[in-house]
């Protein structure tokens, strides 16, 4: 089957298992993950191929420990590093028989291998093998998500400078609050945007990890050199300790992690879609030469992508949750995690992976109206600077009880009424014992409300 991705196609087999079989829009699969949001490069991660291909390399390494320890002699060793293969039709015609994965993969390898199979898996469980090949897997796809976070940092970071002093409104409950900068916005998911680096970084670490310690984490029947040795070979940690498997809290932390970058997405994502709004239209994503916004009505720019990164938002808090309840298993293990781990770790990667490359598109070609962001800073009549005259009048002895009461009146008479507020203010006998019109008209400078901007901008070394 033919697996297109976004900008590239990769060549899959059906698979019968495992998160390599997860990349199939099928019920067979298991998967919801679909073509068009599958990258050539994180979807090769997840391919059947590469997951059997790196527990047989496992299994290798595993053998070249115990030639150190002699129990594999050097002339078995060399037959299992030059001869381990396998066809994966094989490896499917053999689970017809046995129904066990893992046994159907080392089956084909020993048809391959000869007489020196016998050492392969000497002392091993099967999760050994596949754990620690979910290991190499796992560690590959957070560095791609590592990758793309800090690829939209950087992003963030240069709108952010450029936008720095571009005024628009700030909005509090939908509401016109006070004035603010576009750029303060990008500052801030920038800000998120490094929280999350760190946070995939950790979840890395967390999962970065193997164990070959035998059926319930005993090293019953294998030295616990030969799970240092291939630990070390693989780029892994050795767990400290472990059952029959490396315990999900780390995988529900990386799948948590996942969803929690999904949801600062989400929060960006939902941001553009407000300023696109027709009554708003203070920013809009890049609409290309004959795009077509619906297929009913030419006029229409939709934010379909700022929409699909919503709803793949939703799926990853699904399958953080599912993860989650992977946790608790029964006693040193059971297998109610598997089934439900072929599905989300490579749905989980693939789909973010696809949302951080898109809103890489979307703020680096964002199209965005100065204008109208001055506009609708105008919008109220001056409503927005409310506070600079609660403050102002407190600051000349007024009770604030009072001065929210004088100031609020003429507020709500601009809401109700539509009279202008600022001609009320300077009207307001109340208002005007204590300030001059050049005070109030003071009061009306955003300016002054953005004083600290280069304090802020400086915090992030910029």
């Amino acid at each position: 089957m033919r697996y297109v991705g976004e900008n590239d196609t990769i060549q899959l087999r059906q698979g019968r298992r495992g998160p390599c079989a997860m990349l199939f829009c099928s019920l067979e699969g298991g998967s919801i993950v679909i073509p068009r949001y599958t990258s050539k490069e994180m979807g090769s991660i997840w391919t059947e191929e590469n997951e059997d291909r790196t527990m047989v390399k496992v299994e290798i390494l595993a053998c070249e420990a115990m030639n150190k320890l002699g129990i594999v002699p050097d002339d078995a060793l060399h037959d299992i590093q030059t001869k381990a293969d396998f066809d994966l039709d094989r490896v499917h015609e053999i689970e017809k028989t046995t129904n066990h994965d893992i046994i159907s993969l080392l089956t084909a390898v020993a048809e391959h291998v000869g007489d020196a199979s016998k050492y392969i898996h000497k002392g091993l469980t099967s999760n050994d093998v596949k754990d620690t090949a979910m290991g190499v897997m796992m560690k590959a796809s957070a560095d791609i998500l590592i990758r793309e976070e800090k690829e939209l940092h950087a992003i963030l970071k240069e709108q952010a400078v450029k936008y720095k002093n571009t005024l628009c409104v700030g909005r509090t409950h939908g509401v016109h609050a006070e004035p603010m900068t576009f750029g303060l916005k990008m500052l801030l998911w920038m800000s998120e945007c490094e929280r999350n680096i760190e946070r995939l970084e950790l979840a890395k670490k967390y999962i970065s990890v193997g164990k070959l310690s035998g059926a319930i984490g005993t090293y019953s029947n294998i030295d616990p050199f030969v799970e240092k040795y291939v630990c070390e070979k693989l780029g892994l940690e050795p767990v400290r300790i472990a059952n029959q498997v490396v315990q999900r809290d780390r995988h529900a932390f990386y799948l948590s992690t996942i969803a929690v970058c999904g949801a600062t997405l989400e929060k960006m994502a939902t941001e553009i879609r407000h300023l696109q709004r027709t009554e708003v239209r203070e920013a809009e994503e890049y609409f290309a030469p004959g795009q077509k916004g619906s297929s009913a009505m030419p006029h229409k720019r939709n934010p379909i992508t700022c929409e699909k990164i919503c709803g793949l938002a939703r799926v990853l808090r699904g399958n953080a949750e599912a993860a989650i309840e992977n946790v608790a298993l029964w006693h040193e293990r059971d297998i109610s995690h598997s089934s439900v781990e072929r599905i989300i770790l490579p749905d989980s990667t693939i789909l973010l992976d696809h949302m951080l490359r898109k809103m890489q598109g979307i703020i680096s070609k964002l199209l965005v109206y100065p204008d109208a962001m001055l506009r609708d800073l105008n919008l109220t009549g001056g409503l927005i600077y409310s506070q600079n005259l609660l403050v102002s009048l407190v600051g000349k002895g007024v009770l604030r009880e009072d001065a929210y009461q004088w100031v609020q009146r003429n507020a709500m008479a601009r809401w109700m009424k539509g009279a202008d507020f600022k001609t009320n203010v300077e009207a307001d006998p109340d208002i005007a014992n204590y300030l001059s019109k050049e005070e109030v008209e003071a009061c009306f400078e955003p300016k002054h409300m953005l004083k600290h901007l280069d304090e802020i901008y400086a915090r992030f070394g910029l």
